[in-house]
């Protein structure tokens, strides 16, 4: 796989195909998940997705031991805002927890940086000019190279680009929704807003 293309307007390049690791670390075992990885790599992927809840963070550490040695040559995208403890700020888009969830998939990675970081789902709870904030100062800090979101409606997605203007503040480079030949409502508005705006679409479930 030679072509690659950029992630929306951002610079970075990425293959056509993304590897989504939602399986692995669970009903995928350790070795045929990194056997997976690196066969992937072989044809020329540098993109591989996961997420904190992917098998309660498992999912996470096989991919970072797959991707260990090769770090440098991929493009690692994980996520957040989903439960990972039984207490009030251990889910959800606010500062806290995405401080919090963000280091921690750092250290289930085995890395010092994630190269692209998606708010989940939408927290109707937390206002989207904290959880903004909340992700540029991890861009900042260095942790975070790009931002996105996943499952977001086009009204939130368009908010969320608005209050990212309006404060000078890092973008979504991409989102992330349910697409394929059944599911195609994104066709309406979502994808004529991204086309639009410059945001890149990473579909899951194709």
């Amino acid at each position: 796989m030679s072509r690659f293309r950029n992630l929306g307007v951002s610079g970075v390049k990425v293959s056509p195909i993304c590897l989504g690791t939602m399986m692995f670390g669970g009903q995928t075992d350790t070795p045929t998940s990194v056997r997976i990885m690196h066969k992937a790599l072989d044809q020329g992927l540098n993109f591989f997705d996961t997420a904190d809840i992917y098998n309660a963070g498992q999912s996470e550490v096989v991919v970072g031991q797959a991707l260990a040695d090769r770090r440098q040559k991929v493009i690692l995208a994980t996520k957040g805002r989903g439960p990972m403890g039984e207490g009030p700020n251990d889910a959800g888009a606010s500062r806290v927890h995405l401080r919090q969830a963000v280091d921690a998939s750092l250290q289930r990675l085995k890395t010092d940086y994630i190269d692209l970081y998606y708010v989940h789902t939408p927290d109707y709870t937390t206002r989207i000019d904290e959880t903004l904030r909340a992700l540029d100062d991890l861009v900042r800090a260095g942790k975070i190279h790009y931002i996105a979101c996943s499952n977001f409606r086009t009204w939130r997605l368009m908010e969320a680009l608005w209050t990212s203007d309006r404060l000078n503040l890092h973008r979504f480079a991409c989102i992330q929704p349910l697409y394929n030949i059944v599911n195609r409502d994104i066709e309406v508005e979502l994808l004529p807003a991204c086309h639009e705006h410059g945001i890149g679409v990473v579909s899951y479930s194709p």
